[in-house]
């Protein structure tokens, strides 16, 4: 298993360089000519670095057949994501799977979603090995240079690429202003970089226009499905979650238990983040038909319970749930009922819950709105840093680590062992203890 930062590190540029030159060479035979189909200008295509870490983190503790299926749910899901993204910056669809059988708008289709699947397993059982073995040749104090170094010049090209590209859709007379940020550059020079940058991604890639409209500018608060709703709706969620899950307890167990997930207050944050994301991802949908809804909700909802529940544990050594007493369960983290439920509630969000909410909200006056979006970020942003104080105190308490500093005194104080097993009943710590020395 890959456990050191570094080393994910070097996994992310090494797999983002092999997705460049698989790609390149794939456009090469189409194109019969040379193309660099990185995003940014350097070697790297970042999406398959970027799964290939998700796949690393997430699916170490699986093999056979379900490593095969959740590698082609997470790759899937992540292709699928950054197409709607890269859609949402630039207006344009950066790849076209619409002529395959099989397709979701034109970003995922089955048969690719098959060879993602198949690369994860070759990756997991043979090529993280082998480079962790390679790794652990390398002296880590260069490795650490290095990784900084690659690092660096990653975020100064994302950067400068970002910039060059966000003024795709607008007027050449508004380079002043991105030309001004370039400290110095001249407006020429300027557009010679953009033409440059736009020629090798039209070259690389057969861009098509976005076939979605985007959002008028209105005098409604948060109109759309833009930051300022999904703030709301995250904060809605929220609430809506734990009440939900405190009276499921209640019915199934007869017993009232907290089901929060921070320290202050009755929040569920993976209900929360769940109802954000699902909105984000399936607001284009909403008028799509209820099978169609209750399956993307399945899928989606199962993945997230997934990385959830395997996040907490790497992060906090905890588990807060476990479902292996329920049949058809995957590792105790997810069971088949479950994610039907997240696909029931799915339909029932959409059909019912959403529409009512955004015209509640859409109703707030604008001034005090984003006044209380901006209170409700800063409000759960602080709850959660504090929570994470707290668990991660608790985790070091149950490995024999004496608090030394003035965060771990207090976490002491307000947030002792009494006090998390009342906030979080369910939770199971799954650290090893420390052993006393004499």
């Amino acid at each position: 298993m890959i456990h050191i930062g570094y080393e994910l590190a070097l996994l992310f540029f090494i797999y983002s360089f092999f997705g460049w030159v698989f790609e390149t060479v794939v456009a090469a035979v189409k194109k019969k000519q040379f193309v660099n189909r990185g995003l940014v200008n350097g070697p790297i295509c970042t999406l398959y670095g970027t799964g290939a870490v998700i796949v690393t983190i997430f699916c170490q503790e699986l093999v056979g057949v379900w490593l095969f299926i959740v590698s082609v749910v997470v790759a899937t899901l992540l292709e699928w994501t950054a197409g709607h993204i890269l859609e949402k910056l630039y207006q344009e669809k950066w790849w076209d799977y619409s002529n395959v059988k099989w397709n979701l708008d034109g970003y995922i289709c089955a048969p690719v979603s098959v060879l993602w699947g198949v690369f994860c397993v070759i990756m997991m059982k043979w090529l993280n090995p082998l480079f962790h073995r390679l790794f652990s040749l390398i002296p880590v104090l260069p490795g650490k240079i290095l990784v900084w170094v690659m690092v660096g010049v990653l975020v100064v090209d994302m950067l400068a690429t970002l910039i060059i590209m966000s003024g795709r859709s607008r007027r050449i007379q508004q380079w002043e202003a991105v030309d001004s940020w370039l400290t110095g550059i001249s407006s020429g020079i300027g557009r010679r970089i953009y033409g440059q940058v736009d020629a090798r991604i039209r070259k690389a890639y057969t861009l098509k226009t976005s076939d979605v409209k985007k959002e008028k500018v209105t005098d409604v608060f948060a109109c759309g499905c833009g930051f300022h709703k999904l703030v709301w709706l995250f904060m809605i969620g929220c609430f809506l979650g734990d009440v939900t899950e405190t009276i499921f307890c209640r019915v199934r167990a007869g017993v009232w238990m907290s089901r929060s997930s921070v320290v202050w207050g009755p929040f569920s944050l993976v209900w929360g983040l769940a109802i954000a994301a699902v909105t984000l991802l399936l607001y284009r949908y909403k008028d799509r038909s209820d099978r169609f809804l209750f399956l993307m909700g399945t899928f989606l909802g199962g993945v997230y319970e997934y990385v959830c529940s395997v996040f907490t544990e790497l992060v906090f050594g905890k588990v807060f749930w476990d479902y292996s007493k329920i049949p058809f369960n995957l590792g105790g983290r997810i069971n088949l009922l479950y994610c039907f439920f997240w696909g029931l509630a799915a339909v029932v969000w959409f059909r019912f819950f959403l529409p009512r909410l955004e015209r509640w909200i859409e109703k707030v006056p604008m001034l005090p709105g984003k006044c209380l979006t901006w209170i409700f970020v800063v409000f759960m942003c602080i709850n959660i840093l504090v929570s994470c104080m707290a668990l991660t105190r608790s985790t070091q308490r149950s490995q024999g680590i004496p608090a030394e500093s003035g965060w771990q005194e207090v976490m002491d104080q307000r947030f002792d062992d009494a006090r998390l097993k009342q906030i979080y009943p369910n939770a199971i710590d799954v650290t090893p203890s420390k052993p006393n020395i004499p």
